[in-house]
């Protein structure tokens, strides 16, 4: 994005900070074999994004920050895939209990890190995340994953429409193209949330006390 596109906005108001709070969760969205298995047709190059969003659980694992990650997962017959299907139909491969809806094993999820499994973009959509990181006294959410134009920007606004800190971590999210990824960040970081560095991601998270 141009500076002067930038700086426009920064004129009219937008792009203000929210800022790191006090109870932070990490949210990673979609790093499932589906999206990040070369074999599969949903998937993309995000090996630099699986290996910062490694880094952000190495950071916040010590602290005991809760983990929560999104898988996308449909019945035999697809019913509960809605017309989603229907605009995407490689979305037919996210199959319940099939090996392309689990974790990616390079994020080596431990047995007390929740799984979330939802049926459309958003990680808030149709599920118990809301309600979870409220009874848990969360107050900010951590994003990685993908993509970038699709699921993280949804888990975005919403998580700014739930009343949640909203943090996506640049280096830790990725799309299919170029172009998306970065329109998606810098409209996140005008109206819902702060796009942030790895490196201040972590800084927050290391700080935290264990």
């Amino acid at each position: 994005m141009t500076d002067d596109v930038m700086e426009f906005y920064k004129q009219r108001g937008f792009s203000q900070r929210v800022g790191f709070g006090l109870r932070p969760a990490l949210v990673v969205i979609d790093f499932i074999n589906a999206f990040t298995d070369p074999s599969s047709p949903l998937s993309a190059n995000l090996d630099d994004e699986v290996e910062a969003t490694v880094r952000l659980l190495a950071a916040a694992r010590p602290h005991q920050v809760p983990v929560f990650f999104t898988t996308v997962a449909y019945n035999k017959g697809l019913a509960d895939a809605g017309v989603f299907i229907k605009k995407v139909p490689s979305l037919g491969i996210l199959r319940e209990g099939t090996p392309m809806v689990e974790v990616d094993r390079r994020m080596e999820r431990r047995e007390d890190e929740h799984i979330v499994v939802k049926k459309y973009a958003s990680a808030f959509f149709g599920t118990t995340l809301a309600s979870t990181l409220t009874a848990n006294g969360i107050d900010t959410i951590i994003i990685a994953g993908c993509t970038t134009s699709g699921c993280v920007r949804a888990t975005a606004i919403d998580g700014c429409q739930y009343g949640f800190r909203t943090i996506v971590v640049k280096e830790a999210v990725g799309d299919r193209a170029k172009a998306p990824h970065e329109a998606n960040l810098f409209d996140i970081d005008a109206k819902y949330g702060d796009v942030v560095s790895l490196k201040e991601a972590v800084t927050y998270l290391t700080g935290l006390p264990k």
